[in-house]
């Protein structure tokens, strides 16, 4: 809000007001292009897992572990969630008191790295034996990280209390598109539309509520960077044989396990370090 003097009064221009509306229209937006995207999962054919899915190019057993180094790359992930939800449960600390002006805004974080690292014993467990059942405890825990980074990107960006409140209904949305998926295979009609939205659309909601909305914290712009980690990660997926060929070292699929714990390393490096900018916690702690 802007005040003039003029004549000895303050004739107050009420840009907050306008601002507000604003965000609401870019709200209204968002929520319109998420029920799409719904509608079109849901009328779109189904799209069932490809069986070849699950022949990775690293097929080496050590130790009598099959598969070992896709296995084994997932410790990354119970490193970090720990380490996370170390940080978040600190509450006395100074820096963790920086990171968080309302202490509600952790609970999407520890939610976050609670699924990461639960994410360690689902990936290890499928990466022993691949098939499409154990796949669904692979995809659970990702399902339920990737939805409470939009939650935690709505609390800082638009307001605590939508952040909070959505919170439960995307974790929900998440899990529930891997459960549908699994059921659909087990009924011999494999549906991943759902999944598929979840996985993709959360990231592009991201990048949106990243572009309209300015955090309420430095650092910020680290959101791009944990993104960037995630798209390298699935591109280097993608690429598992071809890695693996280079010299059969390594492959593209454990290449992605490490990729994807700097990602979920960079968003506690971003809480560690950022701070608040106070201007704009009042028109945001709502």
């Amino acid at each position: 809000m802007a005040t003039i003097m003029r004549g000895g009064h303050f004739i107050f221009i009420r840009e907050e007001n306008t601002s507000r509306r604003r965000a609401r229209f870019r709200l209204w937006l968002l929520g319109v292009l998420s029920v799409a995207m719904l509608l079109i999962a849901g009328l779109a054919p189904p799209v069932s897992q490809p069986v070849e899915y699950h022949q990775f190019a690293d097929q080496r057993e050590f130790f009598g572990i099959p598969h070992l180094l896709n296995v084994v790359s997932n410790v990354g992930f119970l490193l970090v969630g720990m380490a996370g939800m170390l940080f978040l449960t600190r509450a006395g600390r100074t820096r963790t008191n920086i990171a968080f002006v309302d202490p509600r805004e952790r609970w999407p974080y520890l939610v976050l790295f609670a699924s990461v690292a639960v994410t360690s014993f689902g990936s290890a467990y499928y990466h022993l034996a691949p098939d499409n059942d154990r796949l669904m405890w692979d995809r659970l825990p990702m399902a339920a990280a990737i939805t409470a980074l939009v939650a935690a990107t709505l609390a800082e960006r638009v307001s605590v209390r939508a952040g909070l409140r959505l919170l439960p209904l995307l974790v929900v949305l998440g899990a529930g598109s891997v459960l549908y998926w699994n059921w659909s295979e087990q009924q011999g009609g494999g549906n991943l539309n759902f999944y598929i939205v979840v996985q993709f659309y959360s990231i592009l909601v991201i990048i949106l509520l990243a572009k309209l909305f300015p955090s309420r914290y430095s650092r910020g712009a680290d959101i791009y960077a944990v993104l960037g980690w995630y798209a390298l990660a699935k591109a280097v997926e993608m690429a598992d044989q071809q890695i693996y060929d280079l010299g059969n070292l390594v492959s593209g699929h454990t290449a992605k396990h490490l990729l994807a714990t700097v990602g979920a390393y960079w968003i506690l490096r971003m809480l560690r370090r950022r701070t608040p900018i106070s201007q704009r916690f009042e028109s945001a702690m709502v």
